[in-house]
């Protein structure tokens, strides 16, 4: 470690731009006026010499996998002004109490262990950083500490245009700005408080100041956001801006399910047929983002590819939370306390040892659930039986890897059923379908001459034959002409699952497309009437009246659908209803599908149906 003053020395030398070098001659950010090929040069002469004078990394911060940490993220709090949707339940977490928090002197200890065996990089996180009270302080002793090169935030961007002036001025080098959407009202959704404007005045001063780039965190989600992403790297032709999109990730009590993730090879080929031209940036050392230029644009996007291509092989990140737990995985649920040991009054040496033996330990990928993700997805993610994987209502500061390793102990993707029946010795065939397969039992099967002892779980059976197929099995229409008429009727429902934002636009009839609910009300009643020509072995029914009504449900954001269908004939109207209410279901999902695509269409079912020779009927 003898050769450690001098790296310190020419990393302080040739430390940061937002820095002071050794001789006490101020070295000042790049201005936006300035030559951005002259600071990528120099950026580029001080890597390279910096390459060829380190001193050999510390042993404490190498893992058994040969990772060298030198990058610590510290949280300063885990208060937040924002309810971001995918980070918190809305009414936030348990904080944790304000004693059993680092101090900003415990911060700085730590700080300055890490700093002493090799970080070079810190990046102050939340909550939300920038509502400590003494923040632009921490940021000035931090600037002090030997051999740090990089001292960088991560906010929401609330508070970035009233603060970053002080904080440039004490030494803050780095800046990531978290920002889901363009759209006002949208914004106002996802984070649950007001704001848009100040974050965009935020990005604005961090420009104004000479940061370049400037981080923009987009974390993308299907039917919410992955809209606008075209939108967002547009910002980069005129702005100094890298956007970086991240894969929707799992974190405790954001309710988080596969459905919602956009995998970083979709998000490439959106942007890639808008701009085919889009180059490939070389990849820096141990980092976590693919980067992208659109040629002539001034900033980049980048991707985050937490989720289908993980990052682990090369991770350097080492973390501390705001109670002094350290995390040497941001996804593992191991901690150990460096608050403890610090309060008890461990020596340097003792707390060298425990950080140690944490990194020691670091496991070589993050939580199985990933590498079962990217190896075996589904064919097709949004089928019905990854329903099973929506994560409801986590806790905070539970592992999200062991509740997720219950989710999936003895689950199974269910294997895609054969396309055409399978002829069997007997001459006859097997029909198979499958809801969850489970370990210890067979796939069931559906034939001529096991269904019928079957227990229904609903309604009885009516009839022991399938009426619109023929002797020989083949399909045929029904001959009612000896069916006496008589009065029909036949009520069938629906549900449609909007989403908060889109069942407000619905609520509040402001979807540009136009009133969804009137819409849909005269496509269910045109279906009803156009059934016989949709369903091919129907009869056309002469209806003498159709009523479809729609009701809003608040608490589940749901659109319920009631169509009623009347005629006088020989066969029932069941058909007629059920056309009604699906199409008005799919109907809404048209008007609505603009603002969001995580639409579900449900609950699609006969409720009631009288007149006919088989009896009425009352879903119970």
């Amino acid at each position: 470690m003898a050769a450690r003053p001098l790296s310190r020395m020419l990393r302080r030398l040739l430390g940061s731009s937002a820095r002071s070098c050794s001789s006490g001659a101020p070295v000042t950010q790049p201005r936006p006026r300035e030559s951005a090929q002259a600071a990528s040069e120099e950026l580029s002469r001080r890597r390279q010499f910096l390459r060829g004078h380190a001193a050999p990394f510390s042993a404490i911060l190498t893992d058994s996998f040969g990772r060298q940490h030198s990058y610590l993220r510290i949280s300063l709090t885990e208060k937040c002004n924002l309810r971001c949707q995918y980070c918190m339940p809305e009414e936030g977490v348990q904080l944790t109490p304000k004693a059993n928090l680092l101090t900003t002197e415990e911060i700085l200890t730590l700080a300055r262990l890490f700093v002493k065996e090799g970080v070079d990089k810190i990046r102050l996180t939340g909550g939300e950083p920038l509502i400590r009270p003494d923040v632009v302080d921490i940021v000035a002793q931090l600037q002090q500490l030997e051999g740090l090169r990089t001292i960088g935030v991560t906010t929401n961007g609330i508070n970035l245009a009233r603060l970053l002036p002080q904080l440039q001025k004490v030494g803050l080098s780095a800046i990531n700005i978290s920002l889901d959407t363009l759209v006002p009202a949208k914004f106002e959704f996802i984070v649950r408080r007001k704001g848009f404007h100040k974050v965009m005045e935020g990005i604005h001063k961090a420009i104004e100041l000479g940061y370049n780039p400037v981080k923009v965190n987009c974390v993308v989600m299907r039917g919410l956001n992955e809209d606008e992403l075209l939108d967002f790297a547009a910002l980069t032709e005129g702005l100094p801006l890298d956007v970086r999109f991240i894969e929707y990730m799992p974190f405790d009590g954001n309710k988080w399910n596969f459905k919602k993730m956009v995998s970083y090879k979709e998000m490439l080929d959106t942007v890639r047929q808008q701009w085919p031209e889009l180059e490939k940036l070389p990849e820096e050392e141990s980092s976590t983002a693919k980067a992208f230029k659109i040629p002539g644009f001034q900033g980049q996007i980048s991707f985050i590819t937490s989720m289908s291509e993980h990052f682990c092989g090369t991770c350097n990140r080492l973390r501390i939370t705001a109670d002094g737990n350290l995390k040497v995985c941001l996804f593992g649920n191991s901690e150990v306390s460096l608050r403890d040991h610090l309060r008890a009054g461990a020596s340097e040496q003792e707390l060298l040892r425990i950080i140690g033996a944490a990194v020691g330990r670091k496991k070589r990928q993050h939580a199985e659930l990933f590498l079962m993700f990217r190896d075996s997805p589904p064919a097709n993610p949004s089928i019905s039986s990854w329903d099973a994987l929506h994560v409801e209502g986590l806790r905070s500061r539970m592992s999200f890897s062991s509740q997720m390793a219950t989710l999936w102990k003895g689950y199974r993707v269910p294997q895609t059923p054969p396309l055409a029946q399978q002829q069997l010795g007997s001459g006859s065939f097997q029909r198979h379908y499958t809801s969850h397969v489970d370990s210890n039992a067979n796939s069931k099967c559906l034939s001529p001459g096991s269904w019928a002892s079957a227990a229904p779980s609903g309604p009885q059976l009516t009839s022991e034959q399938l009426t619109h197929v023929d002797s020989e099995g083949r399909a045929a229409m029904v001959d009612v002409g000896k069916k006496p008429d008589t009065e029909r009727v036949a009520v069938a429902s629906a549900v449609v699952l909007l989403g908060p934002v889109a069942f407000k636009l619905v609520q509040q009839n402001q979807l540009k497309k136009g009133d969804a609910l009137v819409v849909a009300q005269l496509a269910g009643v045109q279906a009803a009437k156009l059934t016989s020509q949709l369903i091919p072995l129907c009869h056309h029914v002469a209806l003498s009246h159709v009523q479809v009504q729609l009701e809003l449900d608040s608490t589940r954001h749901a659109v319920e659908i009631r169509a009623s269908c009347r005629a006088r004939g020989p066969t029932g109207v069941e058909m007629e209803a059920l056309t009604s209410a699906a199409v008005a279901a799919l109907t809404l999902y048209d008007m609505c599908k603009a603002v969001s695509r995580d639409i579900v269409l449900e609950e699609i079912k006969l409720i009631s149906k009288t007149g006919g020779q088989r009896g009425d009927f009352h879903r119970a």
